[in-house]
């Protein structure tokens, strides 16, 4: 019997097995090896995001060319004949190696560009004559202005007084920059009505010259908050500042409107036109802020949105839908690529030309890019664009691609855009959602039932689908949520199902046909309106939102698991094993001391207080942080999310005094907070008073929470008889002791005070040592006698205050009566959230010391002139 070798792609007409084409091997290797590199350069990027510093510029080069030589060495490699698995294998790891060294190169190499055009320290806080074009449209708020500027020529000013153009310098090339207005939150504590502001008639496009302040980007550094400095960084943006209006050596003057920047002309141009038609009725506020809706869809700016509707929005899941996101440019792109496709199937030329699915789908992407460009060309919707483009690209080919390897390719190449966009949160819930669906429908085969024809049918199938796809991004994002915010939406189901083809099909489509007809900016904002209402009333439910601690980040992936788990077309055997994956970073809570210790934690607010103190059960709010302006405080920025995520719920809020930079975030605190008593030296008559009546706070207070003591040492009783005394005069001190280690709140008491409280408590033999004292009064030269200093003794001081605050906090003096006595002086520009645990007294750590990236802000030892 003669045995016969079936060659590949040959055998027996009537069947028998078929090895695999050569070419289609050739193709599947090919496709493996390109997705081993389109994971290794994602894993090489997140590897280099990791970085405290930057490496030389040659040392990325290196990587680039090692890089280069594995993928070359790769394509040469490939040979005809079958290759072993071993060499297979090794083949896909040095892909994945390639990848890795490629993706960490070419993010180093742009990060190290960037940097090399960062502000001096030397010109921080330096008079710069500086001229060039407004590069954004800017926005107005109770402060002034906000708006970037790109830089064309800068001059360093002589000192005031001096004579002289000045010296030619370099800065960056783009900056942030503010024009406070007279009597604002900058300025002035009472600030005044927006129409008694002075205007300033700046607009995008035009050429100015002015006199700024410049600063290096630098923001407040929590546990768990917002980075300032890397949303600065991606935005390109390497130094904020403020426009000296007042300066006489060169008061602000316009060149007038240049060519340049004609897409933020028109964008300013449609929101004024909006927002014109809500100042034109007063007398309906309601209809204003819907009206700002509807600007923030068109135009992307969402400052037109207030505060209170952005917590709505929040509270219902919803607030994807309010700003330019993905889902609006990519329900946008569907929609386009339906009406374009209807219109190229009109005409037989164009059939023949192209395929009805490739011209809509390249018109629906196109029209896409314009409406991103419009609205402000932000990075998720760079992002969008970005994946639109390359899935149509991908489509348009004959082959079917594999989900994997299509969501996989679109990560890589928005992250090859934008690197850093791994660390955004948005990032995440996007491609997370994505991923989910692809998975959740892979392999899907249609029942017998889908495939009859009618109407009616097909909508039911369609609402099932979409009923069926939100549940399904809901349950796997829940775990992401709880991760990346601590906190869920319960009733954003049901929201979202209302909310999504609201917005998309109704409040959008009319908001941009309003650009050729502007009486439809007015349906829109009745859309609003409605969707609103019905908003507010989801927000009102008792148990509207969902907070958790925050979980640490291997709990956090576990249950974005289990979310993928129970959301897969699976055996409901196997789905179920997605419940314990999720318990974790559902239920977690955080340690907290033990028996008879207690810790602090002093938030980085800026120029103000606020603290958290925690024994075993309790906790306590000392001061509330800032309010930096008229719709934004240190309480709903920092204080709010802070005490979400460390699973808190305070007992005592302490207001030192009334100070705007000690009560401003007491109001956001306050209606998180309902469980939390209020203890201060407000007066009766204080607005705070009528939100939650306040404790007046006396020396010789006192209670015990889990072995740990708490004191109230100042004002005495017959203080608060003095009416014409300053609210600094009556800070509530309150020291804090274990009987092993203590710590003392000074609030803003000045050097009378000190004297007292040192003499009263010599009087009563009672001690004022403490291990950790907070400076009063931030560090002001008015406070920290040496008497107060000599009695308290302390190991470590802290001074909450801004970065180059005005009031030059701390003072020179004052720093130096720390260090010759050797204490330890942190502040909060430098140190960030500062945490001390009683246990180890000695030891204060710093957040901006944890886990240092290159992008953060490395402020210099001594702070220059504000």
């Amino acid at each position: 019997m003669t045995q016969t070798r079936l060659q590949p792609g040959h055998g027996p007409a009537g069947g028998g097995l078929r090895a695999p084409p050569a070419g289609a091997r050739g193709r599947g290797a090919t496709a493996a090896f390109f997705f081993a590199l389109l994971a290794g350069s994602l894993a090489g990027t997140a590897v280099q995001l990791q970085q405290p510093r930057l490496w030389p510029l040659w040392a990325y080069g290196a990587l680039a060319l090692a890089g280069g030589s594995l993928v070359l060495l790769l394509v040469l490699g490939r040979g005809s004949k079958p290759a072993r698995s071993l060499l297979v294998a090794l083949a896909l790891a040095l892909a994945l190696a390639a990848g890795a060294l490629l993706g960490a190169a070419q993010t180093g190499l742009r990060a190290a560009h960037f940097e090399a055009r960062a502000l001096a320290p030397a010109l921080e806080g330096r008079d710069l004559l500086v001229s060039g074009v407004v590069a954004q449209m800017p926005q107005r708020h109770d402060t002034g202005l906000r708006f970037e500027f790109e830089l064309e020529s800068v001059r360093l000013l002589p000192a005031e007084g001096g004579a002289g153009p000045g010296t030619p310098v370099d800065t960056p090339a783009r900056v942030a920059l503010s024009w406070y207005a007279e009597g604002s939150w900058a300025q002035s504590p009472t600030p005044l009505p927006a129409a008694q502001q002075p205007a300033v008639a700046l607009h995008a496009g035009e050429r100015w010259q002015f006199i700024v302040r410049l600063k290096a980007p630098h923001g407040s550094r929590n546990p768990h908050g917002f980075d300032h400095e890397l949303w600065l960084w991606e935005q390109g943006v390497q130094a904020t500042g403020h426009v000296r209006s007042a300066d006489r050596r060169a008061p602000p003057s316009s060149a007038g409107q240049t060519w340049r920047h004609p897409v933020e002309r028109a964008r300013e141009a449609v929101r004024d036109a909006i927002l014109a038609r809500a100042q034109a009725m007063p007398e309906d506020p309601a209809r204003a802020r819907a009206l700002g809706v509807v600007a923030a869809l068109v135009t992307g700016d969402q400052a037109a949105i207030e505060r209170a509707d952005w917590d709505v929005f929040r509270t219902t899941g919803v607030a994807h839908l309010m700003s330019i996101s993905g889902l609006h440019i990519t329900m946008l792109a569907w929609l386009a690529a339906a009406l374009v496709g209807l219109l190229w199937r009109r005409s037989s030329a164009l059939m023949l030309w192209r395929p009805a699915p490739q011209a809509a789908l390249a018109g629906g992407v196109l029209l896409a890019a314009a409406y991103a460009l419009f609205s402000g060309w932000g990075v998720p919707a760079q992002r969008t664009v970005c994946m639109l483009a390359l899935v149509t690209l991908l489509r348009s080919g004959a082959r079917q691609w594999p989900w994997p390897f299509v969501w996989l390719t679109v990560c890589a190449a928005v992250t090859a855009l934008d690197p850093w966009a791994l660390l955004q949160p948005g990032f995440w819930l996007s491609f997370v959602a994505v991923g989910v669906l692809f998975a959740s429908d892979a392999g899907r085969v249609a029942a017998p039932h889908e495939l009859q024809p009618g109407t009616a049918r097909r909508l039911g199938r369609q609402a099932l689908r979409l009923l069926r796809e939100q549940g399904v991004v809901t349950v796997a994002l829940t775990p992401l949520s709880l991760l990346l915010f601590q906190q869920v939406s319960v009733v954003g189901f049901v929201a979202n199902l209302a909310a999504i083809p609201w917005v998309t099909l109704v409040v959008t489509p009319l908001a941009m046909l309003g650009l050729a007809l502007p009486v439809l900016w007015d349906a829109a904002a009745l859309a609003v309106r409605a969707l609103g209402t019905a908003l507010a009333w989801l927000a009102a439910w008792p148990l509207a939102t969902w907070s958790v601690a925050a979980a640490p980040l291997w709990a956090g992936v576990a249950g974005v698991l289990g979310g993928l788990l129970l959301a897969m077309r699976l055996p409901w055997a196997l789905r179920l094993w997605g419940l314990p994956l999720m318990l974790p970073v559902l239920l977690w809570q955080p340690l907290r001391p033990p028996e008879g210790e207690f810790d602090l934690l002093a938030a980085d607010v800026g120029q103000g207080n606020a603290l958290l103190l925690r024994t075993a059960r309790h906790s306590l709010v000392y001061d509330a942080g800032p309010r930096y302006s008229l719709e934004s405080d240190a309480g709903h920025r920092v204080l709010v999310p802070l005490l979400r995520a460390l699973g808190e719920r305070p007992d005592i809020l302490v207001l030192s005094h009334r100070d705007s930079d000690h009560t401003g975030g007491t109001a956001a605190l306050l209606a998180t907070q309902p469980q939390m008593q209020v203890l201060g030296s407000l007066e009766p008559g204080h607005p705070l008073q009528a939100l939650r009546p306040a404790t007046r706070c006396e020396a010789g207070q006192r209670w015990e929470w889990d072995g740990v003591r708490f004191e109230l040492l100042h004002p005495q009783p017959f203080d608060y008889a003095h009416l014409g005394a300053r609210p600094n005069t009556l800070s509530c001190v309150l020291r804090v002791s274990n009987g092993r280690a203590a710590v003392l709140l000074a609030g803003d008491i000045e050097r009378l005070q000190e004297l007292a409280l040192v003499w009263r408590s010599q009087e009563a033999g009672r001690p004022l040592h403490a291990d950790l004292l907070l400076v009063p009064h931030h560090g002001s030269k008015t406070s920290s006698s040496d008497a107060l200093l000599e009695a308290v003794a302390p190991r470590l001081a802290l001074v909450q205050a801004g970065w180059r605050n005005r009031f030059g906090h701390p003072a020179p003096e004052v720093v130096a009566r720390y260090r010759a006595r050797s204490i330890v002086l942190a502040d909060t520009p430098h140190c960030g959230a500062a945490r001390w645990r009683s246990g180890q007294p000695q030891a204060l750590q710093c957040e901006r010391q944890q886990a240092p990236r290159y992008w953060q802000h490395r402020p210099a030892a001594a702070a220059g002139p504000p």
